[in-house]
């Protein structure tokens, strides 16, 4: 085992004893819940955790700085910026397309940026929240990603981005899409936060668009509790990220460092007087959403599992598939997309004729036996409260959409459920079918 900077041998072995009765436990079929999401944490997790706290630093630190290294190397990006969420991370890489140091391709109030309608609301909040017009293209079913076939058409002279997620960690057709940004100067987005070590054509999503984003939330292939990144390839955009960041500061200097430029009190930017304090002159109008040091090294550990819980997801989703075949009758199976290898966050399960089964019945019949379920996401994003009102652009009806709305739930594939807890699955929605 490690040995960690402030924990010494006694420490951590009364540590491991706490902990060892407050992780993961094996889920009994017909008696536990079968969730569809759940963390996967050993005690060698907590233990990095414990071993930041009682460096007194807190925030973010030398875990943190390792970290990023690390995940950008995983991902194949040339830099990661830890944050404190997945949707924090969306909204650092999309204001960060907002930053005037990017001249005439920065995002402006009132420009478009393509999306779609079904999926999760923090994909598309900072972009309406700025006061950008989004436009929504349908999904295609069985991958449940963007038609890349209705692109083109959404496309007008205020598109300047295209922000999409790889739908339940099946990655959308980054080759068309990829043709398409190059083709019009589009900056692209991936929302990564689902499809943590998936790749198109051999390559870790993530490393495709200008920046992408993860969620690092106790639902997701690795956890450090709340927590997120912001993935960079575009060089351009690797300062204002961090300016974003770190309260709009045009400072570049780590948490807890200073001078680094050797020009501390030498600047004179905007109409501050000459020599104004470097730490506190502001280039951007950011935020704060840093980690703590304790949440990236939890994380740090996760990461050095992320392949075997990415193995995982593909064994349950695979075995799942087979076990469904033969209710093909009544369910569309889900399908990766071409030239893809997902790392599955859920399985997708789309009912046929409604007419036939209610997915609303069903859904609560499965809760009953203590089978987790989940909807997609918001459905059609526009059909919810909040978003009734919003300024956007429709392409064609949204029809796949809606379907997804109104029929499709997904179960779990995490690494916490075993063979046994999916042919539990299988066995109660045979029994439901043949009841109807």
């Amino acid at each position: 085992m490690k040995e960690f900077k402030n924990i010494n041998e006694t420490l951590r072995n009364s540590l491991e004893e706490v902990i060892k009765n407050n992780v993961s436990k094996k889920i009994k079929p017909g008696e536990d819940y079968i969730s569809v999401t759940g963390k996967m944490i050993d005690s060698n997790d907590i233990l990095y955790g414990v071993d930041a706290t009682l460096d007194g630093w807190l925030t973010t630190g030398r875990y943190a700085k390792q970290f990023e290294t690390k995940l950008a190397t995983y991902i194949g990006a040339k830099k990661s910026i830890l944050v404190n969420s997945g949707s924090s991370a969306n909204l650092v890489a999309f204001y960060t397309l907002t930053s005037p140091s990017l001249g005439k391709r920065a995002i402006q109030k009132g420009d478009e940026v393509i999306t779609v309608a079904a999926g999760f609301p923090t994909t598309i909040n900072p972009l309406i929240q700025y006061g950008c017009v989004p436009v929504f293209v349908d999904i295609e079913i069985p991958t449940y990603n963007i038609d890349v076939n209705q692109i083109e058409a959404a496309i007008s002279p205020k598109t300047k981005a295209i922000m999409i997620a790889h739908s339940l960690g099946n990655p959308f057709n980054l080759r068309v899409v990829k043709e398409i940004t190059d083709k019009y100067k589009l900056w692209l987005i991936e929302d990564d936060c689902d499809s943590l070590g998936a790749t198109y054509d051999g390559n870790k999503t993530g490393s495709f668009g200008d920046a992408a984003t993860v969620s690092f939330y106790p639902a997701h292939h690795i956890t450090m509790g709340e927590g997120g990144a912001v993935l960079i390839n575009n060089r351009k955009l690797q300062m204002p990220a961090l300016s974003l960041r770190d309260w709009g500061r045009a400072c570049y200097c780590d948490t807890g460092c200073d001078n680094t430029c050797n020009k501390r009190f030498d600047w004179q930017l905007g109409d501050l007087p000459q020599g104004y304090d470097h730490k506190y002159i502001y280039s951007h109008i950011g935020f704060n959403l840093k980690v703590t040091d304790t949440q990236a090294a939890i994380g740090l550990n996760q990461l050095s599992k992320v392949d075997h819980f990415v193995q995982k997801r593909r064994e349950n989703h695979k075995i799942l598939k087979e076990l469904f075949k033969s209710l093909e009758e009544h369910f569309i199976l889900p399908e990766p997309t071409p030239n893809s290898n997902p790392s599955w966050f859920g399985f997708m399960l789309t009912v046929r004729d409604p007419k036939y089964i209610d997915r609303n019945k069903l859904v609560r019949y499965l809760e009953n036996q203590k089978i987790g379920t989940r909807l997609f996401f918001g459905g059609n994003i526009l059909k919810q409260p909040a978003y009734k009102n919003i300024s956007k652009r429709l392409i064609g009806e949204l029809i796949n959409s809606d379907k997804a709305m109104n029929d499709s739930f997904w179960i779990g594939v995490w690494p916490g459920i075993e063979k046994i807890h999916l042919e539990y699955i299988k066995n109660k929605l045979d029994k439901y079918i043949s009841n109807i």
